[in-house]
């Protein structure tokens, strides 16, 4: 009996602690988000603590960028409402803006052998990225049928 209730206990606290690590990464700030950016990006591309203070500067301009478009798009979500053809191309226009705006200001930071480890390592987030798009529009089209 005493082996059944331990083994319960374990399996209850287990569970409980494998749910918490997942919700954690919700619960980080921008701002814890954005230094663990700039901690890594040191790491990766041996950022000296000029070229950390102007990538932290150049993060924390995009996140405000960021935080408008998502407030929009949360709205228009609630609201049920899509966006039109029209508003989806002036969506898209304005990311590969900012995307070119960021890799100018990135290069302008960047030493040329650091800029090029960076635009690998973005290659390489993009490519994952795609990856997994890939793999919920199958689970998508497999729920659907």
């Amino acid at each position: 009996m005493k082996k059944l209730f331990v083994l319960a206990l374990l399996v209850v606290g287990l569970t409980t602690y494998a749910q918490k690590k997942g919700g954690d990464k919700k619960e980080i700030t921008p701002e814890q988000r954005t230094e663990m950016q700039v901690k890594r990006m040191t790491k990766e591309l041996d950022l000296n603590e000029k070229q950390q203070k102007e990538v932290k500067e150049l993060l924390e301009s995009q996140k405000e960028g960021r935080t408008e478009f998502a407030e929009k798009r949360k709205e228009m979500k609630e609201s049920g409402e899509k966006p039109t053809q029209e508003q989806r191309e002036e969506m898209k226009a304005k990311m590969i803006k900012n995307r070119e705006a960021m890799k100018s200001k990135m290069k302008a930071i960047l030493s040329d052998d650091q800029y090029k480890k960076w635009e690998e390592k973005m290659d390489d987030r993009k490519e994952k990225m795609g990856e997994r798009k890939e793999k919920i529009k199958e689970k998508r089209a497999t729920k659907s049928e």
